[in-house]
């Protein structure tokens, strides 16, 4: 460790003292002018300054940081831990079984490979929706899940035993993200120092790399972190730096107050479409302004997480009074909680109403009480359908697509009888088949979950029920949403109009949507149906969803 700016210092919390790199050491009008999420950088710069990897030359070039100019300048940036899924995350888990393997064919302690940043890895992406509509649905699915991935599940299993500093969270407990939301991230690390040092612990920000795009979504905690390749993962978790140049910064000022009647998603796909129509690829985006204030993290979260869908590196929220809220809502220790806000206040990263705002390479601004309700589609995230204008922007699309249908299939009739069970109906263009309540992006959020159940229980009290040739489905980020929706009363109504409870985990998103009846599907086929799906998710690229859905919308 070199420290070239004396930045080490001790921060009493509660009287336990904690070490930690101080931006007090630093030039105040450099490190005032900077973003939150360069401020990130430039502790994580302080704390692994070594004069090789890290270097007083990185340190200045940071706080040197000129907003307008194209990035040139190059750094090495050490998360403080790797997350996973079960998809993309095996492959790094079976590397590292590898290696013990290498190492005990040399003749070495195989014991000795392990991950040297924490490594979570969550089970949430192998669950498909192959029953549904039932009170059974939820154990026939959990049991198709296993015979499907015994052996892979057996592997993790045995992996998370032998390997330090690696945990797996089990299948039928949540989304990834989630996961990491509400148990996982940590917001201020605090890590004890090694056997014989006389530092105290050490407190620097909780950063993450991830296995999955939309890792973003632990944004909205104030965390920076972000989606990655498998071999950068594996590069994190053996510790070493993700090289990467010093970023420009988006910055997004909210003000006023969401409307009623609106949400977070229609907020996000508001979001969305002003950022991508933007441009900030390779760029970071961080939110600000006054606006913060009447946003609850659960609103935050689910923009962070549709950081993908407009193309930032990330999409994050400073540490504020919200921040700590919900650090108590989901049970955090106090004694990290009070680290959290005692931390970020002593190192100015703490957001209060009417803060002078950091240097940004260009604002967008958003007053909350334009935001109107909304959906996406029929094939894109960015492309926002004000619910007003839904049937003319479904009529153009249909049209669109009624034409191509036409000239590659001429004796198509759009309509087809199926015969389920007892009842015989027409399945014909425009019809929804699916409709899926899933997804990390929504389901993390109780003010839409709670709005589902409120609409479930309202149609119920009127005789209405869904159509027998849609397949409806109920798929929470966690089980704290089956939690708070059993204790209001709702889970029971959303069941009663099909919206029975599938699975813990990433569904009719990520196209494990499972297959439609067969005879909806044959239907389908029949008349070369052009039907459409509503989902709670973030993608619906053409064929994502189901190969037999032709629309696809994001509600």
């Amino acid at each position: 460790m070199t420290d070239s700016y004396k930045a080490r210092t001790t921060l009493s919390v509660n009287g336990r003292p904690h070490t930690i790199w101080s931006f007090g050491a630093l030039p105040a009008e450099k490190v005032a002018r900077l973003p939150y999420s360069l401020k990130i950088l430039l502790e994580n710069l302080l704390r692994f300054e070594d004069g090789v990897n890290v270097t007083r030359a990185d340190i200045d070039a940071l706080l040197a940081w000129d907003a307008k100019a194209t990035p040139a300048h190059e750094i090495s940036f050490t998360p403080a831990r790797v997350i996973m899924q079960d998809f993309t995350g095996v492959p790094c888990v079976v590397d590292l079984a590898a290696m013990r393997d290498a190492i005990k064919r040399l003749g070495g302690n195989p014991e000795r490979v392990n991950p040297l940043a924490p490594a979570e890895l969550v089970i949430d992406h192998s669950v498909q929706v192959d029953e549904y509509g039932t009170a059974q649905a939820l154990a026939d699915n959990n049991r198709i899940e296993f015979e499907r991935n015994g052996e892979r599940y057996s592997f993790l299993r045995w992996g998370q035993s032998a390997f330090r500093n690696f945990k797996v969270v089990p299948p039928n407990t949540g989304i990834v993200h989630q996961v990491n939301l509400e148990f996982l991230g940590r917001v201020i690390f605090a890590k004890d120092a090694e056997a014989g040092s006389s530092m105290a612990p050490e407190a620097y920000p909780d950063t993450v790399v991830g296995t999955d795009s939309h890792t973003t979504m632990i944004n909205g905690l104030g965390v920076l972190g972000w989606g990655v390749g498998g071999i950068e993962a594996e590069a994190a978790m053996l510790g070493q730096p993700v090289t990467m140049l010093i970023p420009q910064v988006i910055g997004f000022k909210l003000s006023g107050t969401l409307p009623a009647g609106t949400t977070a998603t229609d907020l996000v796909l508001t979001v969305t479409e002003m950022l991508r129509k933007k441009g900030v690829v390779d760029k970071f985006v961080e939110f600000f302004g006054d606006g913060l204030a009447s946003l609850p993290l659960a609103d935050r979260a689910t923009i962070g997480n549709m950081s993908p869908e407009f193309g930032s590196t990330c999409a994050i929220f400073p540490i504020d009074e919200e921040t700590i809220r919900y650090l108590k809502l989901s049970g955090r220790p106090a004694e990290q909680v009070e680290l959290v806000e005692a931390y970020a206040k002593a190192q100015g990263m703490w957001r209060v109403n009417g803060q002078k705002a950091a240097d940004y390479t260009d604002v967008l601004e958003l007053d909350l009480a334009t935001v109107e309700p909304s959906l996406a589609g029929p094939s894109r995230p960015q492309d926002r359908v004000p619910l007003k204008s839904a049937k003319t922007a479904y009529q153009a699309a249909f049209k669109k697509q009624a034409d191509e249908r036409a000239k590659k299939n001429p004796a198509a009739t759009g309509a087809s009888t199926a015969v389920v069970g007892k009842q015989s109906f027409e399945v014909r263009d425009g019809a929804v088949l699916i409709a899926a309540i899933t997804s990390c992006t929504n389901t993390s959020n109780p003010y839409v979950l709670i709005a589902a159940g409120l609409v479930a229980r309202n149609a119920r009290r009127v005789g209405l029920n869904s159509k027998p040739w849609v397949k409806t489905s109920l798929a929470p980020g966690s089980r704290v949403v089956t939690d708070y929706l059993t204790a209001a009363g709702l889970l029971d109504e959303l069941a009663g109009i099909g919206f029975n409870l599938v699975g813990y985990g990433c569904t009719t998103c990520i196209g494990n949507s499972g297959p439609l009846k067969s005879e909806i599907s044959a239907a389908v086929r029949a008349g070369d149906v052009i039907g459409c799906s509503v989902l709670s998710g973030n993608r619906n690229f053409d064929g994502r969803v189901h190969p037999e859905v032709k629309q696809n919308y994001l509600a």
